[in-house]
């Protein structure tokens, strides 16, 4: 089978907007949502800033789970999910009230770690010998798999249920594998996202590896500076972005509003060989990435209009600038428009894909290509590569058709997928 699959709906906790107006609007503005947090200094962490969404825990009680469901879970990345996963379905017009399985609809939904406070407060109480205190929703908070339960429990979905995880590329590899599931006929809807909880523990994982940003601790809105000469690190972000793919037919029968259409993508794995590592790509495997997800899509290297890179304000932007170069032929004026949504909301990691998706397909949908804040010190290396004007500071209003979405993770993983507008 070769369905057509299109994305019917959509669904966004950003540290910049939280509900796709706010995001929309904060997209088109170039709006930051990096701010100081005063524990983070107090912690002595190198990097006092973050992205974190304006998120009021209390309004998913009736709107989205019951009072015993909301028990343990505010402060987790469960309840980002069960947001933007449940905005996304009512944005795609479906049903939350099922009374049995919906065995065409499933979800693939990804994250990084299960709840590391959640699982302090376990060591804790078992350490001092208080198990019996822990009480009986803790297996459900700190299991990697407690976003999909959730979502599709109260969903009701019955097809395949998946939970992924792929480092910063999770988010775009959930996509993809919906999208696989629905082209290859095993579902015709799938619900698709990924989310991210950056509490103290992870923060402190990533602080110790001195990778973050800490030169801009007293202007947080100009700490995430991809592309930037004086980029130091990345911003760590919170939050979750959601999509609802649908095979078009059935989107079409019931006279759904189409975002846009996914064309196709591909994931694979550098190996950690020919220079890839832990933390960092084999050039190979990222090329190899996007020339495959072109040749599934059946686009043409000429026909990418937007990059929306992963580009996290580290020593890797030149290089993934380069890769797509290579992948594509295209440098200097020929290169494609590019942009990292990282410098309005910094690095929400497993989420990065799903929200960076959400973005992209808004562009297409409303013909804008987003800006790239905190770039009025562009590293000339940038600019040997692909050519200024295609490196946008303010917002561009731009018929564009394709737009190439990757993101690159710890383990050396790659997911690259293409997007176009609907036609």
């Amino acid at each position: 089978m070769n369905k057509r699959v299109v994305i019917t709906g959509m669904g966004v906790v950003s540290p910049n907007g939280v509900g796709i107006p706010a995001f929309l609007e904060a997209l088109q503005a170039g709006k930051s949502g990096i701010e100081f947090v005063p524990l983070y200094e107090e912690l002595k962490f190198s990097c006092h800033v973050a992205g974190r969404p304006d998120f009021v825990w209390e309004e998913l009680q009736g709107n989205y789970i019951s009072d015993v469901t909301f028990y343990g879970l505010k402060g987790t990345n469960i309840g980002y999910g069960i947001r933007a996963a449940l905005d996304a379905w009512r944005d795609a017009g479906l049903s939350t009230d099922n009374d049995e399985p919906l065995w065409h609809a499933g979800l693939v939904f990804g994250n990084s770690t299960a709840d590391t406070e959640a699982m302090r407060n376990v060591i804790t109480r078992v350490d001092n010998k208080e198990a019996k205190k822990l009480g009986s929703r803790v297996v459900e908070q700190t299991m990697n798999s407690g976003v999909s339960a959730y979502i599709s429990g109260r969903l009701g979905l019955g097809n395949r249920i998946i939970t992924n995880s792929s480092a910063c590329a999770t988010g775009s590899q959930a996509i993809l594998m919906a999208y696989e599931y629905i082209k290859n006929g095993y579902a015709t809807t799938m619900l698709t996202g990924s989310c991210e909880h950056v509490d103290t523990y992870v923060y402190g994982a990533f602080d110790s590896m001195r990778v973050l940003s800490r030169k801009f601790n007293n202007e947080p809105e100009r700490a995430s500076r991809p592309m930037s000469l004086t980029a130091g690190g990345f911003v760590p972000g919170s939050g979750a972005g959601a999509m609802v793919l649908e095979e078009l037919e059935t989107a079409l029968a019931r006279g759904a509003t189409i975002y846009a259409e996914v064309l196709g993508g591909a994931t694979n794995n550098g190996g950690q060989r020919q220079g890839g590592t832990m933390t960092a790509a084999n050039p190979q495997g990222v090329i190899r990435c996007i020339n495959d997800a072109l040749t599934s899509s059946n686009v043409q290297a000429d026909q990418v209009d937007l990059i929306s890179g992963h580009l996290t304000a580290t020593y890797a932007d030149k290089a993934e600038l380069n890769y797509w170069a290579t992948a594509l032929n295209r440098r200097g004026d020929n290169y494609p428009y590019v942009n990292s949504l990282k410098s309005m909301i910094g690095h929400c990691l497993s989420a990065a894909g799903s929200i960076e998706s959400v973005a992209a397909v808004l562009q297409l949908k409303e013909q804008f290509i987003h800006p790239n804040i905190n770039l009025e010190d562009i590293d000339p290396g940038v600019t040997e590569i692909a050519g200024i004007e295609k490196i946008p500071v303010t917002t561009l209003k731009k018929d564009i058709n394709i737009v190439a979405k990757a993101n690159f993770g710890f383990g050396d993983v790659n997911a690259c997928l293409l997007f176009s507008k609907y036609k």
